[in-house]
């Protein structure tokens, strides 16, 4: 695969407004959790989120009648344009395309209806006007394709790993590419049914780790050739490298067991970008804090990556569905870019029984490549390959 340079950024979710508030939070560790505050979650036992704050979505250019999906894709857009000093009428010029990952951001709108004329729209209609991929191209008047990708909570690594290939094979020049997804009583009341959240802040690879906590936000990258870079005389920030996708198709909702998946999509994406794996200075991984996929990962990694620093940010920002992929990459890059790591939040204790135990400590980093991973229902696993504005390879 040809590197697909990244043009420009967009960032938000409980650490930050915007891509460098989040890295300012991350690196700070600051972890900001809640009970929702939108919705009614008196229950037995309540589970803390980690909410956008809706001063967060203060924009002049996002209406205040779009789906919460949608207003975060925009706000991460608008952000991701600005930091590539491009404008809708320079992507009118070009073949651009839209690829997003949501989960809830198709449905949530037909909950949301903000005004009266909103009840009398055609269920397509309807369904169009929250869809963030099509309002994304709509809004910017874009010609290429759209695609959102709705498989779990590898939906924002999937659309990345899309958008690099229609760069990669000529499709387009440029592709607004990320993932965005709320948070809904559907979505915090089915996952509580599932017994997989923790009643405490997330502690991923930790030994008394009791599962996951939700969280929402939005990521999306400006991704483009390099004809494109050169034609406009844009320094890329960064690179996707390489990208792995496969299937488990072991179980709904557990990640197979000896982590055959997983490596096999980690294989994918180093031999996609060229690398072996002693290239990679860093790993990003799931690290939900739920019992099988933390040691599913661990087992992975001490196998492939021995000894290498890894992480969890899910600690810092919740589970975000749709949105994790893109949000994780967007961490990794900047992770990339200060040279160091963060704690792992909510990690504390050792678990004995995992081979390989997250960064505990800020931790410094010397190299220019990094993985960034995510596992979702239905045994999908995602892997990209991201490297910093120099030359690839670890220095």
């Amino acid at each position: 695969m040809t590197p697909v340079a990244i043009v420009g950024l967009g960032c938000i979710c409980a650490l930050g407004a915007d891509y460098q508030q989040c890295l300012q939070s991350l690196f700070a560790g600051q972890r900001r959790f809640g009970l929702p505050s939108r919705f009614p979650a008196a229950c037995e036992v309540s589970q803390p989120v980690f909410e956008v704050p809706d001063s967060f979505l203060q924009h002049d250019s996002v209406p205040g009648n779009l789906s919460r999906t949608c207003r975060m894709a925009m706000v991460a857009t608008w952000e991701a344009l600005d930091h590539g000093n491009l404008d809708a009428r320079t992507l009118a010029r070009h073949r651009v395309g839209v690829c997003l990952g949501s989960n809830i951001g198709v449905t949530s709108g037909y909950a949301v209806a903000q005004n009266d004329t909103d009840a009398f729209l055609l269920p397509r209609d309807r369904f169009l006007a929250t869809n963030p991929t099509h309002l994304l191209a709509d809004t910017l008047d874009l010609s290429g394709p759209q695609q959102t990708v709705a498989n779990a909570c590898t939906a924002g690594s999937d659309a990345i790993g899309v958008a690099s290939a229609w760069i990669d094979q000529g499709i387009c020049d440029a592709v607004i590419a990320g993932g965005t997804d709320e948070l809904t009583p559907r979505v915090y009341f089915g996952f509580k049914s599932l017994f997989i959240n923790d009643e405490k802040p997330c502690r991923p690879f930790d030994r008394d780790r009791r599962g996951l906590n939700l969280g929402e936000g939005a990521a999306v990258f400006v991704l483009a050739s390099t004809d494109f870079c050169q034609a406009h005389g844009i320094v890329p920030k960064g690179y996707i490298l390489g990208y792995g996708s496969t299937a488990d198709a072991d179980h709904f909702t557990q990640p197979r067991a000896d982590g055959k998946g997983l490596r096999l999509a980690l294989d994918e994406s180093l031999t996609s970008a060229g690398l072996a794996p002693d290239a990679i200075c860093f790993i990003n991984a799931h690290g939900t804090g739920t019992p099988d996929n933390d040691r599913v990962e661990s087992h992975v990694l001490n196998k492939m990556f021995p000894g290498r620093p890894f992480l969890s940010t899910k600690g810092y920002t919740g589970h975000t569905l749709g949105a994790a992929g893109p949000i994780e990459a967007a961490l990794t890059l900047g992770c990339l870019d200060r040279g160091r790591l963060p704690v792992t939040a909510g990690f504390e204790t050792p678990d004995a029984d995992l081979p390989a135990q997250p960064v505990a400590e800020p931790t410094m980093i010397q190299g220019t490549v990094a993985l960034s991973q995510n596992l979702a229902f239905g045994g999908s696993n995602a892997v990209l390959v991201i490297g910093k504005q120099e030359e690839p390879g670890c220095v």
